[in-house]
């Protein structure tokens, strides 16, 4: 099947950049490429602000048919979330399908889910999306089942009625409710368990699915591709020490994320809020990895998980072509396919989680295996010596503050 051929529409609000308005550009590229279509040609506007009516002038509006003529443009995408008007009146203008960025992010959210969750929260964040957009898709509905931003769970239902529509809403609800219910009773037994839990998190496309796999052995989706990885995988890993503790690989960060896909994928991005210690993964040969930076400590702190203990991952070094100056600390540079990188990272995990734990000396006696394979898990163990005059394991580490073991150190230095 030959790619969609694409017209991109952007306009240039007075309160952007040049350098951010070409990011979102160069993102919805590579979002169209992503979902399968051949970006065309790219038409440019700047404005004070959007125009409500049509998005562009008439002008840049009549530029643009000329090419969905002469080009035999499939589809436009516009750069911006269109209302209501705006999607009817492109539409009826242009005589192809056109769709915004959100459809487009949500269309490849869409093919990308695999768990029953994610598609549940998929779903409901295409109905609420649509819902209010029903009497601007007349042309979009016409030809169902063909194309970006008509696949997913939902799309056959979206001809009927908003009653219908709102009915499924409340009912995937529902079910999200029950999944949530499970999600957060086993969240539970972790925290109860007092199980360590490193949450990976990033801009999409960083790398994160790749440390992931080659940290767990794990086969997750690792494509060069936006939003390779959807359902969040969790995973044992070990640090050097045999300190054992979760990583959990989650969703790519991306601007301007549909409002309603943030909220759809509460409870995905709450796996992030529950963490302990958060590896955050930057593509440090991509430009504009600074602003990506920003967007992820933006989206961070709407989940309340801006304070979480944090390593930077500056991530594709091998592509780097000049000096490269990290703007966070703590911060560690690697190339994820190389192994002595992928050690260093380990190394330098467990060396910030020394800094903020609290040392610890105890003597267990030899019969003690069970609290001595109990310390090896749970805690940073730096010195594991026997002493045979003693007959006891002299141990030195750190350990995590307020951890049930505590009571064990308290009671022996009674």
């Amino acid at each position: 099947m030959s790619n969609e051929r694409v017209l991109i529409l952007a306009v240039k609000k007075a309160t952007q950049t040049d350098e951010q308005f070409e990011a979102t550009v160069e993102e919805l590229n590579s979002l169209s490429y992503t979902a399968g279509g051949e970006v065309i040609e790219t038409l440019t506007q700047a404005r004070d602000t959007i125009h409500p009516v049509t998005y562009v002038g008439q002008g840049k509006l009549n530029e643009a048919q000329t090419i969905v003529d002469a080009e035999d443009i499939d589809l436009v995408i516009a750069n911006d979330e269109l209302s209501p008007g705006q999607l009817r009146n492109l539409n009826d203008h242009l005589g192809v399908r056109v769709i915004d960025r959100s459809q487009l992010i949500l269309d490849i959210f869409a093919s990308r889910a695999k768990t029953k969750e994610g598609q549940l929260q998929v779903e409901l964040a295409q109905l609420q999306y649509t819902l209010p957009r029903l009497h601007g898709m007349g042309l979009v509905l016409s030809r169902l089942g063909g194309g970006i931003g008509t696949r997913g769970p939902g799309e056959t239902k979206l001809e009927t009625d908003q009653r219908h529509i709102r009915r499924r809403i409340d009912d995937i609800k529902r079910r999200l409710k029950d999944v949530v219910k499970q999600r957060e009773q086993y969240r539970k037994r972790r925290k109860q368990n007092k199980v360590f839990q490193i949450a990976i998190v990033g801009y999409t496309n960083a790398g994160k699915s790749t440390i992931f796999n080659r940290l767990t052995s794990e086969q997750s989706l690792e494509e060069d591709l936006l939003f390779a990885t959807l359902d969040p995988l969790t995973r044992k890993i070990q640090l050097p020490s045999g300190f054992e503790c979760l990583l959990t690989d989650t969703v790519g960060f991306l601007q301007a994320l549909p409002t309603s896909l943030i909220a759809s994928f509460k409870s995905t991005l709450e796996e992030v809020a529950e963490a302990d210690f958060l590896l955050h993964v930057v593509d440090s040969s991509n430009e504009d990895y600074a602003q990506h930076e920003r967007t992820v400590y933006e989206i961070l702190e709407e989940l309340d998980a801006h304070t979480i203990p944090m390593l930077t991952v500056y991530n594709k070094t091998d592509l780097l072509e000049a000096d490269f100056f990290p703007s966070s600390d703590p911060s560690i540079q690697i190339h994820a396919y190389d192994e002595n990188d992928l050690e260093k990272l380990l190394q330098k995990m467990e060396d910030i989680l020394k800094k903020q734990w609290e040392f610890y000396t105890v003597s267990l006696e030899s019969y003690e295996s069970k609290e001595l394979h109990q310390f090896t898990k749970h805690t940073i163990i730096t010195k594991k010596e026997f002493n045979e005059e003693t007959s006891q394991y002299d141990l030195e580490g750190y350990i995590p503050h307020a951890h049930p073991l505590q009571k064990i150190l308290k009671e022996k230095q009674k």
